[in-house]
């Protein structure tokens, strides 16, 4: 069952997502994420804050934005119950789609109640933000496929699907890890930022370094060979499913990868600015919803496959 309607609008909600997520990076990267105090959900004890400062109104901002998408996201789920038909995967999607998000705003309550924002440089802030960005990528990941769906994506197949049945759990794998490394890395550079490359690297390799200072040096190398593996991934499925969706698919990510590659080194050469820090953040996104769509795309029961002759078993009438 297909209905177009319904797969533009959640492409549009996946930019809505987006949009937010990023937002949301802008204020730990600013500071603001305390702008509102240890109050959730209302602001420094009041519900609209009057003659807030700057850090309050980019807090407050975020909560509306996240509010704001939160009924988006229980809107488009009841569309999806009304739209198709019991039992149908993309009413799944839409019970997954809702449980993300709720559980979304718990994790945001759990950082501003627990005072895990501002200058907090604990451990717990970087495992509750860890748990965050799983959490995040989760939501897009079932929002993304649930319109994917709603456009006639068949279902997937995980049985012999030999390298392609590998190499995508491997690379959507990868790609959690670095993005927990990469979200440990850019609250270091918040929290410690440095002049220079040189004073940075001083500060990664000091014997007296931050836990989430000797942390962050693991995030170049991790990108470079999760970078890798995605380059092979996208090689592998555009030979073994040789389809048009799963050729765009691949050429999708193959580009993505390369351009955040280079976003990184530019970033690291910069030092992380914030709005450096912004395009990483949504490029990390892009590469991790294009991975998600080159996997559905290549393990779907329909998608084509490159035939490979069998050789005959030794002593069968077509052996020579």
């Amino acid at each position: 069952m297909v209905n177009v309607r319904f797969a533009r609008a959640t492409w549009g909600l996946v930019a809505f997502l987006l949009a937010v997520v990023v937002w949301g990076a802008f204020v730990r990267a600013t500071g603001s994420g305390a702008g509102c105090g240890a109050h959730w959900p209302i602001c420094n004890g009041e519900v609209l804050p009057r003659a807030p400062a700057l850090e309050t109104i980019i807090e407050f901002s975020h909560r509306v934005s996240s509010g704001l998408v939160t009924l988006a996201v229980l809107g488009w789920a009841v569309w999806a119950f009304l739209a198709f038909p019991r039992r149908h995967r993309v009413r799944r999607g839409a019970v997954l789609g809702v449980l993300a998000i709720l559980v979304e705003g718990a994790i945001g309550a759990a950082l501003v109640l627990l005072r895990l924002t501002g200058k907090d440089d604990s451990l717990s802030r970087a495992a509750v933000m860890g748990l965050h960005l799983v959490n995040t990528f989760f939501l897009l990941a079932v929002v993304t496929l649930t319109g994917a769906w709603a456009a006639g994506l068949s279902r997937p197949r995980f049985r012999d699907q030999g390298a392609v049945g590998v190499l995508i759990p491997a690379g959507i794998l990868g790609l959690v890890v670095l993005g927990i490394s990469g979200g440990i890395a850019a609250l270091g550079d918040t929290l410690f930022p440095a002049s220079s490359l040189a004073e940075g690297f001083r500060q990664d390799t000091s014997a007296g370094a931050h836990v989430l200072l000797r942390l962050r040096v693991l995030h170049p190398l991790l990108a470079v060979a999760v970078g890798t593996l995605l380059l092979v991934t996208a090689g592998v499925c555009s030979l073994l499913r040789p389809g048009r969706s799963v050729r765009r698919a691949s050429f999708a990510l193959t580009g993505l990868v390369v351009v955040q590659l280079t976003v990184g080194l530019v970033n690291l050469a910069l030092l992380a600015p914030v709005w450096m820090q912004l395009v990483h953040l949504l490029l990390a996104d892009a590469v991790w919803l294009a991975t998600v769509l080159l996997g559905a795309t290549a393990l779907a029961e329909d998608a084509p496959r490159l035939s490979v002759p069998r050789l005959a078993e030794p002593g069968s009438a077509a052996a020579p």
